[in-house]
């Protein structure tokens, strides 16, 4: 459209022009002492023109000629940079598809010219390791690092996530601390840490994460819940006396209150409880659960419970078995209550109940001691034997 207004222009000033010219040409006088020069105004126009037009293609010749030179360089920069931008891309193809050899070759071929050189050394840097190099894979990012200074934190990282998938933990965890101290809300960084943590089993460094976990929602609420419970169920596997119980309830306390329901952790602490004689502590646990809700698993850990008030524990589960009679870890448990109470007989009739509703190696070995009790050898041994033949 421009082009088109820009045509009608010069049309509409060339016949306003003609006829302005057909009605009086008019003339110009050029005189220099004796002589003179005449001629029509419209001639002189013209000649002004085309003199105007020539005077500008030779200053545009000339200043052209001048600076050949450097339009030839920055030309020839421009073909090289196309043709590198050409090589890194076939380089990163050859990456995708695991040509890591012809990859390296490609992207440090290019990287000359590239106008892009950090992501070709850091690209050239996992070719390497992929071909078992960590030598050659530092020097590219030590390369890529000089080659842009101020993308230190992006190198750093993608050192970090090589040195960890190459299996080198350690300097892994020391370049990961690191940069989570220079950015603190960075959630890759946790997510990396994190999996570092666990890998190492440096079980307190994990716990001391999971509430920044929590803050920026690294992980779906599912993922997370899984890290940490998994978290506290080891820390409570390393502590294995009673001087450690403030350490033991400081980590239960610390727990969210969403995890403080699930049973497995549960069993995992009210066990370590039971280990360090804790027994009444773990009873109270135990009991506040199983009012309200059935878990055989904890039905069955609270019959190895020792507490101080034992009656009280046999008739709180006796109250159990009004809804779940049968259940062989209730009967189960029942019979070792009454084992604890003294009461003989009775516990022989929950623990027989109990292996006629299923065989457990356990019922079966709390018969046998039961009978070796009371004084029945042959019973017991056969009791133990059946023990051992479901193991």
């Amino acid at each position: 459209m421009k082009y088109l207004f820009s045509f009608f222009a010069i049309i509409f000033i060339a016949i306003a022009s003609g006829l302005l010219a057909h009605d009086d040409s008019g003339y110009v006088l050029f005189g220099r002492g004796y002589n003179t020069l005449e001629m029509s105004l419209s001639l002189f126009l013209v000649l002004l023109l085309f003199s105007y037009l020539f005077g500008y293609l030779l200053v545009r010749f000339v200043i052209n000629t001048w600076t050949m030179p450097e339009h030839l360089k920055k030309w020839r920069s421009a073909q090289q940079t196309k043709k590198a931008r050409k090589i890194s891309l076939q380089g990163l193809i050859n990456l995708s598809q695991g040509q890591w050899k012809k990859a390296e070759r490609l992207l440090t071929k290019a990287v000359k010219n590239s106008d892009m050189p950090l992501l070709n050394y850091l690209s050239a840097a996992k070719a390497a390791q992929k071909q078992n190099a960590p030598e050659r894979r530092d020097h590219y990012l030590a390369l890529a690092h000089k080659s842009m200074p101020d993308a230190d934190f992006s190198v750093r990282l993608t050192q970090a996530e090589l040195q960890f998938a190459y299996g080198q933990n350690e300097q892994a965890l020391a370049t990961l601390v690191h940069l989570h101290t220079l950015s603190p809300k960075h959630t890759h960084i946790m997510v990396l840490l994190s999996q570092l943590y666990q890998q190492l089993k440096s079980w307190d460094d994990l716990r001391k994460l999971l509430p920044q976990l929590h803050k920026y929602k690294v992980f779906p609420e599912k993922k997370l819940l899984e890290i940490e419970c998994e978290t506290y169920k080891e820390l409570f596997q390393h502590i294995n006396s009673d001087k450690e119980l403030d350490a033991l309830q400081k980590l239960w306390q610390n727990i969210s209150r969403e995890l403080k329901k699930d049973g497995c952790l549960i069993e995992k602490y009210c066990n370590k409880l039971i280990q360090i004689k804790q027994n009444d502590e773990a009873e109270i646990i135990l009991r506040n659960i199983l009012r309200k809700e059935w878990n055989p698993s904890l039905i069955k850990l609270y019959g190895l419970v020792k507490s101080s008030q034992l009656e009280k524990q046999l008739v709180f589960a006796e109250k159990l078995s009004k809804d779940h009679d049968n259940h062989p870890l209730l009967l189960l448990t029942l019979g070792r209550l009454c084992m604890y109470n003294d009461l003989w007989g009775k516990a022989r009739a929950y623990l027989e109940a109990s292996v006629g509703n299923k065989e457990l190696p356990e019922t079966y070995k709390e018969l046998g001691l039961l009978m070796e009790y009371l004084n029945e050898p042959k019973l017991a041994a056969e009791y133990f034997k059946k023990g051992l033949f479901l193991n």
